[in-house]
């Protein structure tokens, strides 16, 4: 399921990232690093810890999606923080697939060394092109007629993803670089048009994803995932709250932008899923199911109620400030220094 970003009337993230890279270093940090060190404590070895950390690093942007518009938070100012954040994990992901799909192949350094420098060739030469000639691309994919429009954009899409897909970098993230790729009118009239698509592909994922789970795998890694949705869940929410202070945005906008965060989805499935067909661990396939449950159900209590919560619990246990004898009523706005000025000028001419 195509990763691309589904919030056209927001700020653009893309704008952001050079400003926002060190939130991701941030993410990559609080997150994956969990998810290696549960799988190292469960006796997995070090590829299987590679890819539990990539399960855990990167959250649900069709999920988050989904909630911030449902929420009507698109608008908000934490939402380019959010947004920027999930697509420095998209391009993370150009270069984390191609390590992992080397890394359960079990393939020498030097093959593997050739696919990471043709991944990472191809996601440059995407972006460069994107930035530099935008404009002239979406141009020439702008179309009045409705229908032309969604089929060039599916076209390109397709065409892109399978490109990227013989290069060994994931299609997913072709198709999102072609999402970056355009722009202006043709980005807002192409988000009118695969928003229904969007909803009906990410249903249709997690129906497919249900075929193939066996209810009967998942009790005996159920407390392990758990544990591990708890402790990432809290990081995630640290990670938001981080990035969004970072940028200046409210006390109650950082609550939002961590708890937005939190879902996981299409993604760490994939992840798992290459190393379940490549026979690593048989336990990490259902570990990784119970683990996307629970935060695909967890996920958009936490972007509706984190804000809510934090505040009641900081404010239930902040310690009273002391008031002296001049102090002002709490939410006073202290008197502009000029108008203070004018009072004093009006008493001395009195």
């Amino acid at each position: 399921m195509s990763r691309a970003r589904a919030t056209a009337s927001a700020p653009s993230p893309f704008s952001n990232l050079k400003a926002h890279y060190p939130s991701g270093l941030v993410d990559c940090t609080l997150n994956a690093l969990p998810g290696a060190a549960a799988a190292l404590l469960l006796g997995w070895g070090p590829v299987a810890a590679v890819v539990l950390a990539g399960v855990t690093w990167i959250s649900s942007s069709g999920v988050i999606a989904k909630v911030l518009g449902d929420l009507g938070r698109v608008g908000n100012r934490e939402t380019p923080v959010i947004l920027s954040i999930l697509v420095l994990e998209d391009l993370a992901m150009a270069v984390y697939l191609p390590i992992v799909t080397a890394l359960v192949a079990g393939v020498g350094l030097a093959a593997g060394s050739v696919t990471l420098a043709i991944a990472l060739g191809a996601a440059g030469l995407v972006l460069f092109v994107a930035v530099r000639y935008g404009r002239v691309i979406s141009r020439f994919v702008s179309s009045d007629d409705p229908e032309k429009l969604l089929l060039v954009v599916l076209g390109l899409t397709i065409l892109v993803a399978g490109i990227a897909q013989q290069l060994q970098v994931s299609a997913a993230v072709g198709a999102f670089l072609v999402g970056i790729a355009l722009s202006g009118e043709v980005a807002e009239g192409a988000h009118t048009l695969l928003s229904p698509l969007r909803d009906l592909f990410a249903a249709i994922f997690f129906v497919f994803f249900g075929l193939h789970t066996d209810p009967a795998s998942i009790p005996p890694v159920l407390l392990p995932a758990l544990a591990l949705a708890v402790v990432t869940a809290l990081t995630k929410i640290a990670t938001g709250y981080w990035a969004a202070r970072r940028a200046g945005i409210s006390v109650g906008g950082r609550w939002r932008a961590g708890g937005a965060l939190v879902a996981r989805g299409e993604f760490s499935i994939v992840i798992a899923g290459l190393a379940v067909t490549a026979g690593i661990e048989p336990s990490l396939g259902p570990l990784a199911t119970a683990y996307v449950l629970i935060l695909v159900v967890l996920g958009p209590l936490t972007a509706r109620y984190t804000q809510p919560l934090a505040e009641r619990l900081t404010g239930r246990f902040a310690l009273p400030e002391r008031r002296g004898p001049a102090a002002q009523p709490e939410g006073a706005e202290q008197q502009p220094e000029a108008e203070g000025e004018a009072r004093q000028q009006t008493a001395v001419g009195d």
